[in-house]
């Protein structure tokens, strides 16, 4: 499997490439959802985090909102993340293993 060797950053001139091309791989079937959950930096509040997500932007909002509406929970996507107000891990790997993602837990 060759490697990009494509410039990523230049001491002269900073970063080259953008964050956003290294999120579609080559076949986006292979590649797989990661799940957690998060308090830290949320006021000790539980959020569940799903990224590596494949697809682009649109694709990325449309599966938030019906994560979000199936859980009756609120939430945002940022940077690539979905964000679900919550601890609701197992839940979303088996809707997103039901939609056809290939998704996995993440963490302990």
């Amino acid at each position: 499997m060759p490697k990009e060797t494509r410039l990523v950053y230049s001491t002269e001139s900073g970063r080259i490439r953008s964050d956003s091309d290294t999120y579609h791989g080559k076949n986006p079937d292979h590649s797989v959802c990661r799940v957690r959950r998060e308090t830290k930096g949320r006021g000790g509040k539980e959020v569940t985090v799903i990224w590596n997500v494949p697809g682009g932007e649109s694709e990325l909002k449309s599966l938030g909102k019906a994560i979000k509406q199936c859980l009756g929970a609120g939430g945002s996507i940022k940077a690539r993340q979905i964000v679900v107000q919550g601890d609701h891990v197992e839940t979303i790997l088996l809707f997103l293993k039901d939609k056809g993602f290939h998704a996995k837990k993440a963490g302990g």
